[in-house]
């Protein structure tokens, strides 16, 4: 019970956080999601989309991805905005390591306004599909499942992305040569099955692309669950993890 209450300590300040700048924070939720709906779901008018040799509107195809790209997007701006400030600006991240909190709570804690921020905007784009293909979209428990998994290995990015930075600039690197290549081609937008299999390979070593697979086909309930997808996401998320304590266990922050 110690180490759950160590990581709401650590996640109470980043909580109170959330609840001051909730307005802002919902409006950045709903502005690229619905900016994406619009410009891929609508501007391209695109026809039917084979997935696992079922057809699938463009529409309905796309949403799903969408709201996994939301579950990208959301946990690891949250987390790694965050905990750069600490670090590099306000300085208060190194008075929170001195205090007798085990490492790994300290990174669970961290990671919680990034799972928050995530599930926010991922359930309001989810309402928002819902409401315009009512008869595709469903709310399945392997839906939850995989949007909580991708939240958190979302999130943990987040963190070791902020541990490695060493400014500012240094962050806005990492997102364009990380984040921004995941956003357009981990399968969001586009079948993968539909690229050439060495391309396919390397797409399924980025983790958006098992988030993708996971919630589409969790949504869509229309084919069988890749269970595969939802493992090699979870063996990201305890990569992630295993880097970030190694980064504050050798003070590499």
């Amino acid at each position: 019970m110690s180490f759950f209450r160590d990581v709401y300590h650590v996640a109470w300040g980043d909580i109170r956080y959330m609840r001051h700048t909730f307005g802002n924070i919902l409006v950045s939720s709903l502005v690229l999601p619905v900016l994406y709906l619009l410009a891929f779901g609508y501007g391209l008018k695109a026809g039917d989309v084979e997935v696992n040799g079922v057809i699938v509107p463009y529409l309905d195809f796309v949403i799903p991805g969408i709201i996994a790209l939301s579950s990208l997007s959301a946990p690891f701006s949250g987390t790694s905005t965050r905990l750069n400030v600490q670090r590099l600006y306000y300085r208060c991240f190194d008075e929170m390591m001195m205090c007798p909190i085990s490492d790994a709570a300290m990174i669970l804690g961290k990671t919680v306004i990034g799972i928050c921020r995530g599930l926010l905007s991922t359930s309001l784009m989810f309402i928002l599909g819902y409401i315009l293909e009512p008869s595709y979209l469903h709310l399945t428990p392997m839906f939850i499942i995989s949007l909580l998994l991708s939240c958190f290995t979302f999130s943990l990015l987040g963190v070791t992305a902020a541990l490695l930075a060493k400014s500012h600039a240094t962050m806005a690197t990492f997102s364009s040569l990380v984040i921004t290549p995941m956003t357009f081609l981990c399968g969001t937008f586009f079948s993968v099955g539909s690229l050439p299999e060495a391309l396919q390979a390397l797409l399924y070593a980025l983790p958006l692309t098992e988030a993708s697979v996971c919630i589409r086909a969790a949504t869509l309930d229309i084919y069988a669950f890749p269970f595969w997808a939802l493992g090699v996401l979870a063996l990201f998320a305890v990569a992630f993890f295993a880097i970030d304590m190694w980064l504050i266990k050798n003070k590499k922050i």
